[in-house]
């Protein structure tokens, strides 16, 4: 059912986001130049931020691990990916990192979000997919993913498994499945020379949002989880609105939004 729109704001902000890294022992034994792309990666993009903007690294493996908790100070984030050395465990536990730095996020105010750069292959979590897709939507906090390991899964492909295949294209889909249901996007980069596009990216995305602020015609505290769809459209025609350039050519856009929110629960 349509919603009427109260306010719509825009305009950059600071940030504050959470830098969730893969870093299993697994990981590193068997591409050791992946790993180095991660650094490359995690460094590049906390430098490209701008210097009102908070960061934090956390790493996982087993448990996630806090490198660093959220600063402006840009030695501290060298410090803490200094601390990526060896990993202990042979665990990826992505499911229970991701969704742990979600709940801490879920009370920040401002503009906020998490940049996992992984695999996408979960070894051991305690959480479900399905339970974390579910606590992924409730916090709030938008999911942006850099897939790992593209050009190594390319040149092995042939000597992998049915089932080992599998296992990574499974990983893409969940990586992708968290960041459209939180607002976010997912990035797969097979060479370094797209890291500067994906940042760029990154901060459009990140900064230039649009907030809408709407009553729901649903009024019931049941806490049921609302689904939300944001299209363009003209009032008059009730069809999808045309964006056009300045010469009147059709630009050709992409919305993307969080897909609902839990509704508040009636306390007894």
């Amino acid at each position: 059912m349509p919603q009427q729109i109260r306010k719509v704001d825009m305009g950059e902000a600071p940030m504050t986001i959470a830098l969730v890294i893969e870093f299993s022992n697994l990981f590193q034994r068997y591409y050791s130049n992946a790993w180095f792309q991660t650094l490359q990666l995690s460094w590049g993009f906390a430098e490209s931020l701008k210097p009102e903007d908070y960061i934090a690294i956390v790493a996982y493996d087993m448990r996630p691990e806090i490198l660093c908790d959220f600063t402006t100070d840009r030695m501290k984030v060298r410090e803490g990916l200094d601390r990526l050395k060896i990993a202990a465990f042979s665990e990826a536990n992505m499911f229970d990192a991701i969704t742990d730095t979600a709940d801490r996020m879920s009370s920040i105010e401002g503009r906020k979000a998490i940049l996992l750069i992984a695999t996408g292959v979960d070894t051991f979590s305690r959480l479900t997919y399905d339970q974390t897709r579910k606590k992924l939507q409730e916090a709030g906090v938008p999911i942006y993913s850099i897939g790992l390991m593209q050009i190594e899964r390319a040149m092995y492909d042939q000597y992998m498994s049915g089932p080992q295949r599998m296992t990574f294209l499974q990983a893409d889909n969940e990586l992708r499945t968290f960041a459209k249901e939180t607002g976010g996007a997912a990035y797969f980069p097979k060479f370094p020379g797209e890291y500067p596009s994906i940042f760029q990216a990154l901060h459009q995305s990140l900064r230039n949002q649009y907030v809408l602020t709407y009553q729901p015609s649903n009024t019931k505290h049941d806490g049921a989880f609302r689904k939300i769809k944001v299209e363009l459209v003209n009032p008059a025609t009730n069809e999808p609105l045309p964006v056009k350039d300045e010469k009147g050519k059709p630009i050709k856009y992409q919305i993307v939004a969080k897909s609902g929110y839990k509704a508040p629960r009636e306390v007894e």
